[in-house]
């Protein structure tokens, strides 16, 4: 397996290397954005879509200065040419903080067995954070380790209402008896995913 690489305010360099300050409120508050996106042969999926909402994640956030999307979309091509270019299947994950850094990194992909065991956690979304992708997921990673605990692979995020949402890191989807693909509706306050239109 290659080094992972992140690419930090331009600068490329091993990802195991890389470091922000301490001081940045990325780190000490969860405060900024982030996208997950998956890469086959060395292309990111949806980036498009993906630099869309986490362009709008950082609007919400009211994270200061113009988002960097052309720094992003120049920077990208380069780092995921470097980690191996149409040799790398993985991940790649985008980072915007409070402070205004900048982060790109390459991930292994983790890929979830073909069956799962869900165990219902209980969960209220933030409407605040409605439609934002925030580095605040304390409360994804514990849902997740509460079902574990229960002897489950994953959890199955679950309103007090007994609404089905998403799990901590995934969207679910399902065929109905149309054979229509079903996820649950955004009125829920989960997030939207994007969906980009193939011509």
């Amino acid at each position: 397996m290659s080094e992972e690489l992140a690419c930090l305010d331009g600068s490329t360099a091993p990802a195991a290397e890389t470091t922000i300050p301490v001081t940045d409120e990325g780190f000490l508050r969860g405060d900024g954005a982030f996208e997950v996106i998956r890469v086959y042969d060395g292309q990111p999926f949806a980036l498009a879509e993906h630099l869309d909402r986490m362009q709008r994640s950082a609007a919400n956030l009211r994270l200061p200065g113009p988002f960097p999307r052309e720094s992003y979309e120049r920077e990208i091509p380069a780092l995921l040419e470097a980690r191996g270019g149409a040799g790398f299947d993985g991940c790649l994950r985008l980072v915007l903080t409070r402070e205004g850094r900048r982060l790109a990194l390459t991930e292994q992909a983790k890929l979830m067995e073909e069956r799962v065991r869900l165990g219902f956690v209980t969960y209220a979304p933030t409407r605040v954070l409605d439609g934002v992708k925030s580095l605040s997921y304390s409360a994804n990673m514990l849902c997740s380790r509460l079902a574990r605990e229960r002897g489950f692979d994953e959890a199955l995020l679950v309103t007090p209402h007994g609404r089905v949402l998403e799990g901590p890191t995934s969207s679910l989807f399902w065929v109905d008896g149309s054979g229509a693909l079903c996820t649950p509706p955004l009125e829920d306050h989960i997030l939207a995913r994007p969906s980009p239109v193939h011509t």
